[in-house]
């Protein structure tokens, strides 16, 4: 692994294309702490801190690991990827119901870039709209928290004298913010390494990285690591909770790569003046089609009953009932993770039915003679894999089910602090490693393919090094050698940032 790592940096357009990636993430991660003109980020944290035991905690809690911890800084990335993710979501929804957007898909790549177009228009439409309900929010911090009960909120959010100038240019940075995400994913996807969209999410959930590991400190050894420590149970409590991590991520890796593979066997066939024999490949079927989606859907339905009880119930004191129902969709309740339980099931076969489409397949095999051993093609076909993807799907939603419950349960049955128990499972440990795993297959294409023309000794001629086509020139090279170098420079200030600053973590 590490000789693969090496090898990564002796490939010049590898190279150029992580230098690339970091650069860009940099980017965005300054955009997540510059704060908003106008606030006052520590009134924002205490009022998100506010709504942590409440419903809105569970929303506020997921929607600022999506961008990072942005939300809670008030910057002017606080939306994140999130609108663009919205939007791709729902085109892909309508797609399945609106027949023109179903043709679009269908017309190759002009009618791809035809739905990504919408689907940018439709960025721009949710991030006003979100930004605008934020930044009311910010501007009557008292209303909204009475309203999703969280009592009377003490604190001035919004320190601009004229409230109506700053939602005017807050709405137009806040979307400016999710306007330059997307460009940023999207360079990354041109220019860099694995899919921008979901290695800006991931980089998010990953800054909370230094957090939880403080929380894994004060855990196990009480806040220091020393002596002290050193004598009591800190060290097996440590290894203990290594391992559970491991154990956990192994089983994350697990449903990511689980796939049931259909023996497919093709007839003689003649391509172009070539006649191929009778062949045999497989159609890999995943075990988690759906991937992480059903928990995010489930999980955002799950907070909005609460979110709509409890105002009525503050308006309509007299009405019991009202708060009694929100109670029921509270975290400590059965109720909660059995309709939580429920909707994953649920939106797992409703995944399953819009992106999976059995006859399509079962047509490309007729069209190419193949065929499943022991089942005729055709319809019989499309009936057969439907069959076994409603089982592969039951199977993968059960293993999503105890991955998702599992910060929940060391929450809950061990107290364990929410930094901490959100990279053991969940939604977030489910996207970083398909994300990690997506990026490392794409990481190994390229030194793959780097060997396949070493092998050959080709671009070069005489012992002369001749650049590939799609390589930089000399000045980008010494560009982005300096780019590397600073990047390399202010990570290292970072690092020594954080330890000057929890150096009371290493007291002995």
């Amino acid at each position: 692994m590490f000789s693969a790592f090496a090898n990564s940096w002796r490939i010049p357009e590898l190279r150029a294309r992580l230098i690339a990636t970091v650069a860009l993430i940099f980017v965005a991660r300054i955009g997540a702490n510059i704060p908003l003109p106008g606030i006052d980020p520590k009134d924002i944290m205490a009022y998100y801190t506010s709504m942590a035991d409440k419903s809105a905690g569970g929303v506020v809690a997921m929607y600022n690991m999506f961008t990072g911890g942005a939300l809670l800084k008030g910057a002017i990335f606080s939306l994140g990827i999130m609108p663009y993710i919205s939007a791709s979501i729902i085109m892909q929804l309508m797609s399945a119901v609106v027949p023109t957007i179903a043709r679009l898909q269908q017309e190759g790549e002009v009618g791809r870039q035809k739905v990504a177009q919408y689907s940018r228009y439709l960025t721009i439409l949710i991030a006003i709209v979100q930004s605008a309900l934020l930044l009311g929010a910010f501007c009557n911090p008292q209303q909204v928290g009475q309203a999703l009960g969280l009592g009377n909120f003490e604190g001035t959010i919004v320190v601009m004298e004229s409230k109506t100038l700053f939602v005017c240019l807050g709405v137009g940075l806040l979307t400016s913010g999710a306007i330059v995400m997307l460009w940023l994913g999207e360079q990354i996807t041109q220019r860099g390494i694995g899919n921008g969209t979901s290695v800006l999410i991931t980089i998010g959930i990953l800054s909370d990285l230094p957090g939880a590991l403080t929380s894994f400190v004060d855990m196990t050894f009480g806040g220091k690591i020393g002596v002290a420590a050193a004598n009591s149970n800190g060290w097996e409590k440590a290894a203990g909770m290594v391992l559970l991590f491991v154990i956990v991520t192994a089983g994350m890796v697990a449903i990511n790569q689980a796939v049931r593979k259909i023996p497919i066997q093709y007839a003689q066939r003649m391509v172009g003046r070539k006649m191929y024999g009778a062949q045999t490949n497989y159609l890999p079927l995943k075990v988690n089609y759906a991937g992480v989606m059903p928990v995010i859907f489930a999980g955002a339905i799950m907070s909005f009953p609460p979110m709509l009880l409890n105002p009525l119930s503050t308006y309509f004191p007299t009405l019991a009932f009202l708060r009694d129902l929100a109670d029921f969709f509270s975290r400590n309740n059965g109720f909660y993770y059995t309709v939580y339980a429920i909707l994953i099931f649920g939106f797992s076969y409703f995944w399953i039915s819009i992106m999976f489409r059995p006859v399509q397949i079962a047509d490309d095999l007729k069209k190419n003679n193949g065929y499943i051993l022991g089942v005729r093609p055709g319809e019989h076909t499309a009936q057969f894999l439907d069959f076994v993807m409603t089982r592969l799907t039951l199977a993968g939603s059960i293993f999503l089910l105890i991955i998702a419950l599992m910060p929940d349960l060391f929450i809950i049955q061990f107290g364990f602090p929410m930094r901490l128990a959100s990279f053991l499972g969940g939604t977030g440990g489910l996207i970083t490693v398909g994300v990690m795993l997506d990026t490392m297959r794409q990481v190994e294409t390229y030194l793959l393919q780097r060997n396949y023309e070493g092998f050959l000794k080709k671009g070069r001629i005489g012992g002369i090094a001749v650049p590939a086509a799609g390589l930089r020139t000399d000045a980008e090279a010494s560009a982005l050698g300096s780019l590397e170098k600073t990047c390399l420079t202010l990570f290292l200030f970072g690092v020594i940032a954080w330890v000057l600053n929890h150096r009371d973590l290493f007291a002995s």
